[in-house]
């Protein structure tokens, strides 16, 4: 997936959430061999190329084409996992994979946990006894500085912006790249929902990503658009702003 996942266990170490650490690394291993677009071997690159179809796949391949769909319908469109007429379920199956790999962990009495794929994060339970989870977003715009730092328990945080890859996310209604925002920020329950919104309103822009976010109450956005101004839904679960 071209990316970096870690692991922050709060519990005790018992062999069996050692062994579901474990199993968390290996599933991460296999979803890139099935997905990455790095790799011309992977399903979906060859899915791309058009030698293989979904039947000759893993189910997995089915179960991610078929929640992209979902997050098409949900959008409007503004989420795609065919950007630029190429298969790439890219902003969808980092959020899926690691939102996997955090339960993996819960089912083996793991409660209080941080699973990173790449900046996108699925916690749960609590960093320490009566202490949420906190986490800085880099200010897209202002490089070694912080935007915010988002405080909750039982959360997922996804933000899809330019700092890292520059303008990589492609407005799916021209094939453009979608230039009217510096970063995206969502939260809600599920890091699959919530990393297929950010990247659906980064495509949006800043006046259709406000609409959409007051219509979806269970989902909360901060949002800096490309000349700097900060917007943020009403109930964003930041901790403080540094401006």
């Amino acid at each position: 997936m071209g990316t970096v996942f870690s692991f922050d266990i709060r519990d005790r170490p018992t062999p069996a959430v050692r062994d579901a650490l474990a199993e968390a690394v290996a599933w991460l291993h296999r979803v890139d061999a099935v997905f990455s677009t790095y790799r011309p071997d992977s399903e979906i690159s060859r899915m791309a190329r058009g030698h293989i179809g979904v039947s000759d796949c893993p189910p997995e391949v089915a179960e991610v084409l078929t929640l992209c769909e979902s997050a098409a319908a949900t959008t409007d469109g503004w989420f795609s996992h065919t950007p630029g007429g190429r298969l790439d379920p890219s902003g969808l199956v980092k959020g899926w994979a690691t939102q996997r790999a955090s339960q993996i962990l819960y089912d083996a009495g793991a409660r209080n946990t941080c699973v990173n794929g790449g900046g996108d994060l699925q916690l749960r339970g609590e960093s320490a006894p009566g202490s949420a989870w906190r986490v800085g977003i880099a200010h897209p715009l202002r490089p070694g500085h912080l935007l915010t730092v988002v405080t909750g328990r039982d959360l997922a945080v996804a933000t899809s912006g330019t700092a890292e890859r520059g303008h990589h996310i492609l407005d799916p209604h021209t094939g453009q790249p979608a230039m009217g925002l510096a970063s995206v920020t969502v939260t809600g329950r599920h890091l699959t929902d919530v990393d297929a919104y950010a990247t659906a309103l980064f495509a949006m822009g800043d006046a259709p990503a406000r609409t959409w976010i007051r219509a979806h109450s269970a989902y909360e956005a901060l949002v800096v658009t490309a000349a700097g101004d900060v917007w943020q839904s009403e109930r964003f679960p930041a901790a403080q702003h540094d401006n």
